[in-house]
């Protein structure tokens, strides 16, 4: 088998399965295993996946800017928005990230809902703007242009400062093994600090997103108490985040 048949057999392996193992496709393809690893760090250098120890994930499969994520997956966003009202009850403290997810159930809160929404996520608060019973809390800092929100030291230590009911936090990556990735540095260190600070953390999750991973660490799965997908909770593919002690809606 010549390199570039072994590369797509890697490709079209991980697409299948969500993830490789060295030690599989070692025998899946006939070659050693440092010849796998080879091959893996290669397609990882092109951004085809994401080399890990042992083996290789998916990346996540989401647009990098906010503009273009606003008008993906919006149908299945809703559904994860409508799921998520069930946990918002007057009196909360509630983080929304920067995430589209976050701002999905921003513009599903209803009117009468007393809460106070931390947020650094400008297209969130622009919506609470005419909300009559959300206070807002804006977290300042530095621009994120290609997400936009706030980062930075500033905008963490505001967010340490805020002990909240619930943490929305939407999903770049996750991976029961690898934990929460994203796909930005700073980005990563804000959701960070909103997960140490919130006493029910809830990960807002399309299916498509599950199994794969970035670049910049988040938390360890088993730090999240729900996710909330797209998706039915029975679904084979969740029971291993159930049998973690996560939470599936």
């Amino acid at each position: 088998m010549i390199k570039a048949e072994r590369l797509q057999q890697i490709i079209d392996h991980i697409t299948k399965e969500g993830k490789v193992l060295l030690g599989d496709l070692s025998k899946l393809l006939n070659v050693s295993e440092d010849t796998v690893r080879r091959d893996i760090k290669e397609l990882s250098d092109e951004g085809l996946l994401k080399a890990v120890r042992g083996g290789a994930v998916l990346h996540s499969p989401i647009p990098r800017h906010y503009r273009e994520r606003e008008n993906y997956d919006v149908g299945h966003k809703e559904i994860i928005a409508a799921k998520a009202l069930k946990f918002i009850k007057d009196g909360q403290v509630i983080i929304f990230d920067a995430g589209t997810s976050a701002l999905a159930v921003a513009i599903d809160l209803p009117k009468e809902i007393n809460i106070t929404v931390v947020t650094n996520n400008f297209p969130v608060a622009n919506i609470l703007e005419d909300h009559p019973n959300a206070e807002v809390i804006f977290v300042g800092g530095r621009l994120n242009k290609s997400s936009f929100s706030t980062m930075g030291h500033d905008a963490i230590q505001a967010i340490k400062n805020v002990r909240a009911d619930i943490c929305f936090l939407g999903i770049c990556s996750i991976d029961l093994n690898i934990g929460v990735t994203g796909l930005n540095y700073e980005d990563s260190q804000m959701k960070k600090a909103m997960v140490e600070t919130s006493k029910h953390i809830i990960a807002l999750s399309t299916f498509e997103k599950l199994d794969t991973a970035e670049n910049y660490y988040i938390c360890a799965t088993n730090e999240l108490d729900t996710i909330i997908t797209d998706i039915d909770p029975k679904e084979g593919k969740l029971q291993r985040y159930k049998d973690a002690g996560i939470e599936i809606i």
